[in-house]
Order: C-alpha cells, then sequence, then structure tokens
C-alpha cells in the first residue's frame, strides 16, 4: 500500500493541484521546455497558465504546441507595466531605486512575474530553467519577502522510495531539507526550516510529520558547537510549534532505523521512524539527497522552496518538461 502510494505521489500531487484550480505564472516563454509545460498543465487541467514573453515569437518558436488556454503575457507591452512599476519602486524606493530603475526592471520577465504575485493576479510563480538560482531568488526576496514569523526561505526535496521499496522508509517517502538553498544556518532559522517542512510535507506529500533534527550526535552524545546549534535549533522549534513530533538531536541511523533508535534515543518519539529529515546545514542535505537518489534508488523532487509570503520555485536548468509540469502541481499546492 505504501509502495503504491510512493509510485504515485507526483499523480497525487497533480490530482490535488488540479482540484484548486491555481493560476500560475511561467516566467520563461523563451524557452520550449517551459512552453510544453505550460501547454501540458493546461491540457490536463493542473492549473491555470499565465506564460510570460513575446506571443508572436512563443508561437513561431514552437508551432507543434497548442496553447489553448494558455494567457500570454509579454511584460514590454503590457497594460499593467506601469502599475507594476510603480509598485516595485514603492517597495525598493528605501534601498535607493529610482522611478526609471524600477519602470526598466518591471520588464525583466522574473521581476514582472514576482509583481504579480505581489499583486494577486497569479497564485504563485516558477521560473529557473533557463536562468540562474540568484536571477529567481532575487525578485523573491526582494519583492515577496519572507512569510510572517519567517527568518529565511529554505528548501526541501521530496524523496520517493524506489518500487522495490525501502525498510526504513515506512511512507515510501520522506522529506530532507535544507538540500538546495541555505549553506549556513542559525538555530533560528534551522527551528524555522523545520516547522516550514514538516508544514510542507503535510500539505504536499500528505504526511504526518515526524521530524529528525540530524546532527553527527545524539541526544548529546557529542560536544562541539555544530552540535550546539543544533540542539537550540530543536529547542526555539518545540517552543514555535509544540504540537509538531519533532525531536533531535539524531545521528541519522538513530533517526531511521527502530534497533539503533532504542538503544541511542529509547524515550524519543521520533526516533527510529522519522519521515522529515532535517540536515544541519546545506553540505550535508545536498550530500545527502544525492546519496539517497544515486546509491538508494530514490528519486529525488525539487528542491521546492519554502518561506516566502507566496509560492514562488526555482527549477533546476537542466530540468525536463515534466519536471516543470510537477513544479507548477507542487506551486499551486502551497498557494
Amino acid at each position: 500500500m505504501e509502495q503504491t502510494k510512493s509510485q504515485n505521489i507526483v499523480d497525487v500531487i497533480k490530482a490535488k493541484a488540479a482540484a484548486k484550480q491555481k493560476k500560475i505564472v511561467l516566467c520563461e516563454g523563451e524557452d520550449s521546455r517551459v512552453v510544453r509545460a505550460a501547454s501540458a498543465c493546461v491540457q490536463e487541467g493542473i492549473a491555470k497558465i499565465v506564460l510570460l514573453g513575446s506571443e508572436k515569437e512563443i508561437r513561431a518558436k514552437n508551432p507543434d504546441v497548442d496553447l489553448t488556454g494558455v494567457e500570454i503575457v509579454d511584460p514590454a507591452t503590457s497594460e499593467k507595466a506601469e502599475s507594476y512599476a510603480a509598485l516595485l519602486y514603492e517597495l525598493r524606493k528605501a534601498k535607493g531605486m529610482t522611478e526609471e530603475q524600477a519602470k526598466a526592471q518591471a520588464k525583466d520577465a522574473t521581476f514582472f512575474g514576482a509583481l504579480m504575485l505581489k499583486s494577486g493576479d497569479v497564485d504563485g510563480l516558477v521560473s529557473g530553467a533557463c536562468h540562474s538560482t540568484a536571477n529567481t531568488l532575487r525578485p523573491g526576496l526582494q519583492i515577496i519577502k519572507t512569510a510572517p514569523g519567517v527568518s529565511s526561505v529554505s528548501s526541501f526535496n521530496l524523496m520517493v522510495a524506489p518500487a522495490c521499496g525501502n525498510q526504513y522508509c515506512e511512507d515510501g517517502m520522506l522529506i530532507f531539507a535544507d538540500c538546495g538553498l541555505n549553506p549556513t544556518y542559525t538555530a533560528e532559522g534551522l527551528a524555522d526550516c523545520a516547522i516550514a517542512t514538516a508544514k510542507s510535507a503535510r500539505e504536499i506529500a500528505g504526511l504526518e510529520p515526524r521530524v529528525a533534527m540530524l546532527s553527527f550526535s545524539t541526544m548529546g552524545s557529542a560536544k562541539h558547537d555544530l552540535v550546539t546549534n543544533v540542539q537550540e535549533a530543536v529547542k526555539i522549534a518545540k517552543e514555535k510549534a509544540p504540537e509538531l513530533m519533532l525531536d533531535g538531536e539524531l545521528q541519522f541511523d538513530a533517526a531511521m532505523v527502530p534497533s539503533v533508535a532504542a538503544l541511542k534515543a529509547p524515550a524519543s518519539k521520533v526516533a527510529g521512524h522519522a519521515n522529515v529529515l532535517i540536515f544541519p546545514d546545506l553540505q550535508a542535505g545536498n550530500i545527502g539527497y544525492k546519496i539517497a537518489e544515486r546509491l538508494g534508488g530514490f528519486q529525488a523532487i525539487g528542491p521546492i522552496c519554502q518561506g516566502f509570503a507566496k509560492p514562488l520555485n526555482d527549477l533546476s536548468r537542466g530540468c525536463k518538461t515534466e519536471d516543470i509540469v510537477c513544479a507548477v502541481a507542487i506551486t499551486a499546492l502551497q498557494a
């Protein structure tokens, strides 16, 4: 049963997104993968799509793609360009931005998309297929900003167990964070990442989160400043979200293996049964998810951003059309 759940998780996510019918903006109409994804999302009923770019150029470069139902908006000629520029100026004038600079910046597709999102004209944004992560996150941080009470944005990967299953993956999938965004975390930032990831696990993957704060120490077995940071994060997370099933610090085996948990953390309700793993920093998280993917056979979906006031997600530049479709569906669920 769990194996079927893991195998069909993408279909489940798409179906849940389709029920919401959110409007998502795709910022890179110059990329044929994005154009095909826009078409697929509308044809499959996953979301309403706004595609940014010159309609003439998009149709000329993609004559075989059915764009029926896809709304195409050109930032250079949009009737909203002036009001978006004015909004950008108000948001950034304290940082020294002039009105002329705002007018020029608002014509950038990713900034234009972020301004659409800020204004409530769309429910979410997906970009990054042919632009850098910085190009996507900068307008997110400057325009959308972080959600109330969140100290920093973070990311997570949905790790789907291989078809043959995994004896330590009770739910058929795991959530790893942060694997793609923040190199280092303060204790408060790590706590916020844990709380946001638990929320994502519940809303997107349908998991009841059991959160393990990972370290090279289990419940004080080692002493180091890096361990102390995780211990402080556990304390803060429990204060902010006392209802959350969260524990730490835990070594990976103590978090995942019941027999090890019984020896190292017998009093913990999370140890041995974790399904949300919060890594202490980006190095550990990035290495961890790639080991699980390459050696363990897990499918890695993400990284997916979290912590923004409104849903905004960055794509890998090596993404496939289906990856973009999946990102749209997840963004719709975050809305």
